[in-house]
C-alpha cells in the first residue's frame, strides 16, 4: 500500500485542490516546478548557474550548478527521491534556503571527492566546485508571459514564471581558485517556474513524426541596471512567427512600461550559430531605444546543466537515491550538443546611456526565416 500520509506543508492554508501538498492537480508525467540562478562577475571571469527542480510525478528531486571560469566547466549534479518535506530544498551537497520569500536566498554546495572519473564527453571528475552565497532581490519579481507550446494539438509546454535580478555576496571556489562575491561588481538573477515541461522517457510517437519540429528562435535577457530592471523575452518559429514577446521595464519598485515588440539584430560567429554580440531594437514610441549586448562568457545548458539535448544527465531522469556526481569539462574541446541546445552568455548590456549586466540566454535550432536559416545544418556566412 502507497504510503499517503499528510506531509508538513499541509498544516498550512496554502491549497489550490482538495489534494495534499505532496500531490499536484494533474496526471502529467511531466509536471515540474523548478528554479534557475545565474550570478556573474563583470568582467567575464566566471559564470555560476544553479538550478533545483522537483518533479512530482515522477517522484524526483534534483540540483545542479556548473561554473564556467576560464575555458573550463566546472559541474555538480544530484538527483534523489522526492521526499515528504517540499520546504527543505537540498539535494546531496547542493541546497538552496529561503531566508526571507522574494527577497533573499541562500545557495550552498559543500565541497565534496570527485565523481565518476573520466568519460567519453571529454569531462574528468572533479570535486573542487563550492559555494556560499546570499542572494537578495533589488527589484521586485516580474511575471513572464503565459508559456504555452503544443505539437498539433498535444500540449507539451505549459508553465508559469517569474524573473528577479539583485546583488550576490558571498565565496565561491572551484579549481583552487577563491571568488569573493560582492554586490557591486557580481549580478545575480534568477527564475521560478512552474507547470508541465517535457522530461526525458517519453518517445514522441506518430504525432511528434506527423508534425516535425522546423525551427525554434529563443531569447531570453534579465538585464540589471543600478536603477532598473529590463526584461526582454522572444521566442519564434521557423517562419518567425512570435509566440512569445516582452519587453518590460521596472523602475521605482514596479513596472515602469512595456518597450513594445522587441526586434533582435544578432551578430553570429562565421560558421556557427553563436553570438558575438547584438543589438535588441525596443520599440517604444515614445523614444525608440536599443540594447546593446557585448558578450563575456557563455555556458551551454547542455553541458553539465542537465538541459536537452545531454547525454550524461537530463532533468527529472530517475538516477536512485543518493545520486552525485562531479566532474569537469574543457571547453576548448568540441562539444557537439552544445550547437543544439541553449547557451546562457554572461553579458554587458547598454541602454539609454546606463551600463547593466545580466544573462543573454539564446538558442536557435533548424530554419529561422527573418536570420536566413535554411534547417537544421545552417549555419552564418
Amino acid at each position: 500500500m502507497a504510503d499517503d500520509r499528510p506531509v508538513p506543508l499541509d498544516e498550512y492554508p496554502v491549497h489550490q485542490v482538495p489534494l495534499s501538498m505532496k500531490h499536484v492537480a494533474t496526471g502529467d508525467r511531466n509536471a515540474y516546478d523548478r528554479c534557475i540562478f545565474h550570478v556573474l562577475d563583470h568582467e567575464g571571469r566566471v559564470l555560476l548557474i544553479v538550478g533545483l527542480g522537483v518533479y512530482p510525478n515522477l517522484g524526483v528531486i534534483d540540483a545542479y550548478a556548473t561554473l564556467r571560469t576560464g575555458n573550463v566547466l566546472h559541474a555538480v549534479r544530484a538527483s534523489d527521491a522526492l521526499g515528504e518535506d517540499r520546504m527543505r530544498l537540498a539535494v546531496g551537497p547542493l541546497r538552496i534556503e529561503v531566508e526571507e520569500p522574494l527577497r533573499r536566498l541562500r545557495l550552498v554546495c559543500d565541497g565534496d571527492s570527485p565523481g565518476d572519473g573520466p568519460s567519453g564527453d571529454g569531462s574528468s571528475a572533479d570535486g573542487s566546485l563550492s559555494y556560499d552565497l546570499t542572494w537578495t532581490a533589488e527589484f521586485p519579481a516580474l511575471w513572464e508571459p503565459h508559456h504555452v507550446q503544443r505539437r498539433g494539438a498535444r500540449l507539451t509546454l505549459e508553465g508559469r514564471r517569474f524573473v528577479q535580478a539583485g546583488g550576490v555576496e558571498g565565496v565561491v571556489r572551484a579549481g583552487g581558485e577563491e571568488f569573493r562575491v560582492n554586490a557591486t561588481e557580481w549580478t545575480g538573477t534568477r527564475d521560478r517556474s512552474w507547470g508541465v515541461r517535457p522530461v526525458p522517457g517519453e518517445e514522441g510517437g506518430r504525432l511528434a513524426e506527423d508534425h516535425p519540429t522546423e525551427g525554434f528562435h529563443w531569447l531570453w535577457c534579465p538585464v540589471r541596471f543600478e536603477d532598473r530592471f529590463l526584461m526582454v523575452i522572444v521566442q519564434e518559429d521557423a517562419d518567425g512567427y512570435r509566440t512569445l514577446n516582452d519587453a518590460t521595464l521596472v523602475r521605482d519598485g514596479h513596472p515602469d512600461r512595456q518597450l513594445g515588440w522587441p526586434q533582435p539584430e544578432i551578430t553570429y560567429r562565421s560558421g556557427t550559430r553563436t553570438p558575438i554580440g547584438a543589438v535588441v531594437h525596443l520599440g517604444d514610441l515614445r523614444k525608440p531605444q536599443e540594447l546593446e549586448v557585448e558578450i563575456l562568457t557563455s555556458s551551454p545548458l547542455a553541458i553539465g546543466a542537465g538541459y536537452p539535448p545531454a547525454e550524461d544527465w537530463q532533468h527529472g531522469t530517475w538516477r536512485g537515491r543518493g545520486w552525485t556526481d562531479r566532474r569537469s569539462y574543457n571547453l576548448t574541446q568540441p562539444h557537439a550538443l552544445a550547437a543544439y541546445g541553449v547557451t546562457d552568455h554572461a553579458a554587458r548590456f547598454r541602454l539609454d546611456g546606463q551600463v547593466g549586466h545580466g544573462i543573454f540566454e539564446h538558442g536557435s535550432f533548424g530554419r529561422h526565416d527573418p536570420s536566413g536559416f535554411i534547417g537544421f545544418d545552417s549555419v552564418a556566412p
